[in-house]
C-alpha cells in the first residue's frame, strides 16, 4: 500500500502521537479528526471489534476521500465471557466514566481468585484506502484484573490491568514500556508484520 498521508479516525491526541511515531518512520504524514473542519460522528453499531472498526474507517475514508486508519479496542475477562468486549467504554453506563467502569468490573469480580481474574486488552486497527480493500489487525496484552487500581498513568481499566511478567498493572508503566507491549502497539506490530505499509 503506498500513501503518503493517513487520518487517524480520532480525537484524541495521545493516540494520534502514538500512530505519528509508526507511521513516521515510514514518511506518511499522519492527521486526525481533530484536523477536519467537518465533524464526523459514526455510530458504532457492530458486534465485533473489527466492524466496528472498519465501519469507522470506511464511513470517514469515503466522506473525505482519504486513506483513514480506525480502531476499536476494549478489555476481554475470561470469567465474565468476554465481557465488557465492546461495550468497554460503557461498562457502567452510557455517561462514558473510566472510575464507574472499573467500579463494576471489581464488583463483577469480586471474591474470585487471581487465577479465574486472566483478561485481555484487544485492540484491532482497520485501514481504509480509497479504491482498495480494508484490512484489518489485530493485537492483544494478556492480564490479570488486579483486586483493587494501582499507578497513575494511562487511562480506562489501566489501574486493573495486572502485568505478571513486570509485577506492574498498565497505568505503572512509562510510555515507553507501554508503547512497546500493549494492544495498540502489538497491532501495529502485525500491521508492520504483514508488510501493508
Amino acid at each position: 500500500m503506498k500513501v503518503d498521508h493517513i487520518f487517524i479516525a480520532t480525537k484524541n491526541k495521545g493516540k494520534v502521537r502514538e500512530f505519528e511515531l509508526f507511521f513516521q518512520k515510514k514518511g506518511i504524514e499522519v492527521k486526525s479528526l481533530l484536523d477536519l473542519e467537518e465533524d464526523i460522528d459514526v455510530l458504532e453499531d457492530g458486534q465485533t471489534f473489527e466492524e466496528n472498526a472498519v465501519k469507522k474507517a470506511e464511513v470517514i475514508g469515503k466522506r473525505i476521500g482519504s486513506p483513514v486508519l480506525a480502531d476499536d479496542s476494549g478489555l476481554e475477562v475470561d470469567a465474565l465471557e468476554g465481557r465488557p468486549g465492546i461495550y468497554s467504554a460503557r461498562f457502567a453506563g452510557p455517561e462514558k466514566s473510566d472510575e464507574k467502569n472499573n467500579e463494576k468490573l471489581l464488583q463483577e469480580l469480586k471474591g474470585l481468585p487471581a487465577e479465574k481474574r486472566t483478561a485481555r486488552f484487544v485492540c484491532v486497527l482497520a485501514v481504509y484506502v480509497p479504491g482498495g480493500n480494508t484490512s484489518t489487525y489485530r493485537g492483544t496484552c494478556e492480564g490479570i484484573i488486579a483486586e483493587e487500581p494501582r499507578g497513575s498513568n494511562g487511562f480506562g481499566y489501566d489501574p486493573l490491568f495486572y502485568l505478571p511478567s513486570l509485577d506492574k498493572t498498565m497505568a505503572e508503566l512509562d510510555k515507553s514500556e507501554k508503547n512497546e507491549l500493549s494492544h495498540r502497539a502489538n497491532a501495529l506490530k502485525v500491521l508492520e508484520e504483514k508488510g501493508d505499509f
